[in-house]
């Protein structure tokens, strides 16, 4: 299949490696020339623009950071005179609202928009064991599935366009919250004496366990290694949009609003490139002690 890749970051890249490596011939486009060239050298056609990675394709993906990004792209591809892409399924992690109003514009042209956030990380890119939260009419949904199960391992089809961005908002919040209550306590912990080591072979096994206590005690905090992993700046973006959806329902979300003044307190001290991990910094540096 014809495959168009609009944005080839952390998560754009791996994920165009994948499809080229089914056989699929891939029209990619990103700004870094880094990224454009590491995709070249694995197979894939580049294009100049947006707009020509969209025009001689069946299908179009996108991998971009933010709501707005997302938009700039669809107004130059839907502003074409021609366009190959009859389904575009937007990978990038946005709100519910965004992507209705995505696939509005989409649909005015003739073009089904899909709104599929992924889960899963870099790691699970580079794997292709990503989670695939895919929102859309069912017919484009069996349509993209094979390419979905390229990339993923848990494939789910939600239900219509904004609730796969609504169900990864709902989980990337309880990340976010999760990350900033662990570093809390981690740091708390440290502080009466407990080791790293007890706590993480206590809690994994207790009913304060999560992906935090599983997956980033050993894999990052431990290591004492912040590089990489799922960006601050991109959990502060994801809080951001739980926090907007949920003024525009009037309803209070006190837990989500400490967590992001905690994370904009990460971004303050410079570490919005590093993993999430990176809150738990902050008490220590505030507490003068340190997680081991």
């Amino acid at each position: 299949m014809r495959i168009g890749m609009i944005g080839l970051g952390a998560m754009g890249l791996p994920i165009a490696k994948r499809l080229l490596g089914a056989g699929h011939e891939l029209c990619a486009f990103d700004l870094s020339p880094r990224a454009v060239g590491e995709a070249e050298a694995a197979g894939a056609r580049i294009c100049p623009t947006a707009g020509e990675a969209a025009a001689d394709t069946e299908v179009l993906f996108c991998s971009l950071p933010n709501a707005a990004i997302v938009r700039s792209v669809l107004e130059e591809i839907l502003g074409r005179e021609s366009i190959g892409a009859s389904v575009i399924a937007d990978l990038s992690s946005i709100a519910p609202e965004s992507a209705r109003k995505f696939s509005e514009m989409a649909a005015a042209r003739g073009i089904t928009y899909m709104d599929c956030p992924v889960s899963g990380g870099v790691g699970g890119a580079a794997a292709g064991t990503l989670t695939v939260m895919a929102g859309g009419p069912d017919q484009a949904f069996l349509r993209m599935r094979p390419l979905f199960e390229t990339i993923g391992r848990k494939i789910c089809h939600i239900g219509p366009v904004g609730a796969g961005s609504g169900v990864k908002m709902v989980n990337n919040y309880l990340l976010g919250c999760n990350m900033a209550a662990a570093a809390e306590a981690l740091v708390l912990g440290a502080k009466i004496g407990l080791g790293l080591d007890t706590m993480y072979e206590i809690i994994r096994e207790s009913s304060g366990r999560s992906f935090i206590i599983e997956n980033k005690i050993p894999n990052f905090i431990k290591k004492r290694s912040f590089e990489g992993g799922f960006a601050v700046d991109l959990e502060y973006k994801d809080l951001g949009l739980a926090v907007e959806t949920a003024k525009q329902l009037s309803m209070p979300i006190p837990m989500g609003s400490t967590a992001v003044q905690m994370f904009e307190a990460a971004r303050a001290k410079g570490f919005g490139r590093q993993d999430i991990t990176s809150l738990l910094k902050i008490w220590e540096e505030l507490m003068d002690t340190e997680v081991r």
